[in-house]
């Protein structure tokens, strides 16, 4: 969580300057609500740009969204800050409606276009943004992780496993046709659900993947994490080409894990458990 307040010259230019900032803690990653606006960090100017650009006019049945709010020179980010309008609610572990919101909102995403920096490779210095795009290229391509090899070694056992583990889970790997589209690939512990309203979200994290493969992400962050009951695997079994999916999704979290220099070895045991389970499938 960002400890550091909104300045005031970004409150000013957001129209807020008369208001007090209040942190909001993780649900809003470090967001600080003023009145009925949040302002948050952002860690990449062209995603927050983006994901704004794209939250003012998406329209996906069943999901209530944070809209943005643009400064008043027009701008969606301003000296690293972005603001959105708040939207009620906490993370709760109702997992089947998270995978229900991704089908939703991915059937209102399927027209939009690949932004440029999901084509763009990551380069050292690596910023957090690059560990995921390396991440989610490893469970996809030929040879898991070759394309960062010499720009990264595990130095920790548990990241040692997790790249056994990867390469193993490869050779388990069968084509899949399933088109790929612009698809919000981190929503598990990130929808904000009140009671009986509508599952709402706060940001859209880009990737360019089969849909059924970001409810692969929720499933496999639900049973890795998320203490979700292992017949959570079963109830999407009708998603396109599911098992290698969930594959994908699994291989993508454990390169995560191995490349991240902020993971914790207590988040390896549950994918290797997750792993298990995904393996009687194939």
């Amino acid at each position: 969580m960002s400890s550091v307040e909104p300045p005031s010259h970004v409150r000013s230019t957001f129209g807020l300057r008369e208001t007090t900032p209040v942190p909001l803690g993780p649900d809003w990653e470090g967001g600080w609500r003023c009145d009925d606006v949040v302002l948050s960090p952002v860690a990449d100017h062209a995603r927050a740009a983006w994901s704004a650009k794209v939250r003012e006019t998406l329209d996906p049945d069943g999901v209530r969204l944070a809209r943005p709010v643009r400064a008043t020179d027009g701008r969606y980010v301003v000296s690293g800050w972005r603001a959105d309008t708040f939207i009620d609610g906490t993370p709760e572990p109702r997992h089947d409606e998270v995978v229900s919101l991704s089908l939703r909102l991915h059937a209102a995403t399927t027209a939009l276009e690949r932004p440029r920096f999901l084509v763009q490779p990551p380069v050292p210095p690596w910023q957090d943004v690059d560990v995921f795009v390396a991440a989610d290229r490893a469970a996809w391509e030929q040879v898991p992780l070759r394309g960062v090899k010499g720009q990264f070694e595990p130095t920790s056992a548990d990241g040692r496993t997790s790249i056994e583990l990867i390469g193993q889970l490869a050779t388990l790997r069968k084509p899949v046709l399933s088109p790929d589209q612009l698809v919000h690939g981190d929503l598990f512990g990130t929808v904000l659900f009140s009671g009986s309203e509508a599952p709402g979200i706060t940001d859209i994290t880009p990737y360019w993947r089969p849909a059924a493969w970001a409810a692969g992400v929720v499933v496999v962050d639900a049973l890795s994490w998320g203490g979700a009951d292992e017949e959570l695997i079963g109830r999407w079994e009708d998603l396109p080409e599911w098992p290698q999916m969930l594959l994908r999704a699994l291989m993508f979290r454990l390169a995560v894990h191995a490349l991240h220099p902020r993971s914790t070895a207590e988040a390896l045991p549950g994918l290797v458990r997750t792993a298990d389970l995904i393996r009687l499938m194939l």
